[in-house]
């Protein structure tokens, strides 16, 4: 079955620096693109970044545009995402999900349309 496990969440002092791991199983991972969400206490839950398995193109949020970095390695079917230069409001649970498509469409932050999600990490970031 379809399997998408995060890890590397954690404490992390503002400016510092995480990455986050998604090691999906149990489906052709070259026919789903990938997404990162956050969900802070209290808000909804929104679109990180995402990554095409057709091209490897890549979306982002503007919160996180030259901050975050998302990248794919297919031989240990994991997709990264990189996380510098940290702030406070990055504090969230973190989601890795797959998408419905092959790419990241101009709605690739609509948690609706990812119907497979992982459990989550906690990422903190406070001093």
């Amino acid at each position: 079955q379809v399997q998408l496990v995060e890890s590397g969440g954690g404490l992390v002092q503002p400016g510092g620096s995480l990455r986050l791991s998604c090691a999906a199983s149990g489906f052709m991972r070259n026919y789903y693109s990938i997404g990162w969400f956050r969900q802070a206490p209290g808000k909804e839950r929104e679109g990180v970044s995402c990554i095409s398995s057709s091209d490897g193109s890549t979306r982002y949020a503007d919160s996180v545009k030259g901050r975050f970095t998302i990248s794919r390695d297919n031989a240990k079917n994991t997709v990264y995402l990189q996380m510098d230069s940290l702030k406070p409001e990055d504090t969230a649970v973190y989601y890795c999900a797959r998408g419905s498509i092959n790419r990241c469409g101009s709605s690739w932050d609509f948690p609706e349309l990812f119907g497979f999600w992982g459990q989550g990490t906690q990422v903190t970031v406070s001093s």
